[in-house]
Order: structure tokens, then sequence, then C-alpha cells
């Protein structure tokens, strides 16, 4: 596959990226106004999901129904390792490899097969490979 080189006028590029730059700058604005709004509502469910939490211990109930809908108590748990060796060995003393999850550190990665170009991917690994544009304010 070649490469071609497109011409581009200077100034048609130059409006496409003045163009791109108002666009992104107004995403922002629009995206931090948003968070804003978003974090403030996400404060008041909180407060009220902590109400409602709150009537469900003090009437021991795992669900309570109401005319606007049912709140349901639920226990979330969530699992994490205090000790990484500890757990690899018991995982694998107890042959229950399924309780790791299989995915690469993209970083480490990266760093590890640039290390070894000559040697290639590893068996079983794929790369998806693609270029993309990214544009810069001028620096002052």
């Amino acid at each position: 596959m070649s490469e071609v080189e497109i011409e581009v006028e200077e100034t048609n590029l130059e409006e496409l990226v003045k163009t791109y730059l108002t666009i992104r700058n107004e995403r922002e604005r629009i995206e931090a106004e948003w968070k804003a709004k978003n974090d403030e509502l996400l404060a008041d469910m909180r407060a009220l999901e902590s109400q409602m939490l709150v009537t469900c211990n003090e009437n021991n109930a795992s669900s309570i129904k109401t005319g606007s809908g049912t709140v349901i108590r639920k226990l979330n748990e969530r699992f994490t390792v205090a000790d990484g060796d500890v757990f690899r060995k018991f995982v694998l003393q107890e042959g229950a490899v399924e309780l790791f999850e299989s995915r690469i550190h993209q970083g480490n990665f990266k760093e590890f097969i640039a290390e070894r170009k000559a040697d290639g991917l590893p068996p079983g690994v794929n790369v998806m490979r693609e270029f993309g544009i990214v544009v810069r304010k001028p620096s002052n």
C-alpha cells in the first residue's frame, strides 16, 4: 500500500484547524458546565439514597414500596487484593485461575515489546493500530 500525499491549500487547512479548535473549545465549555451540574445532581441523589437507606435499616426492610416507586436495599460487594504474591500463590495452589481477569496492561506491554522488537508479538496477542489526528492550540 503506497502513501499518497495530498496538497492542501494553506488557507483551507488554516480554516479547518480554526473551526476544529472552536468546536473543541465549545465542547469543553459545555462539558465543564454539564460536569458541574451533574456533580450537584449526583450529590443530591446520594443524600436522598442515604436517607432511604436509613429508613430501610430502621424498618429492617430489604424493600419498601411507595406510590412513586420501590426502594430496594441492595448489598454491593467489591473484592480487592491486599497482598498480590500471597493471592497468586493461593490461586495457583487451588487451580482457580478463573479468579483472575485476563487483560493486557497497555503501557507495560508497549514497553515489553519495544525491548523485544525482533521477537515480534508473543503468541495469542493481536495488535490494532490506526492513525488519528491531534490538533494543538498555537503556543504563546
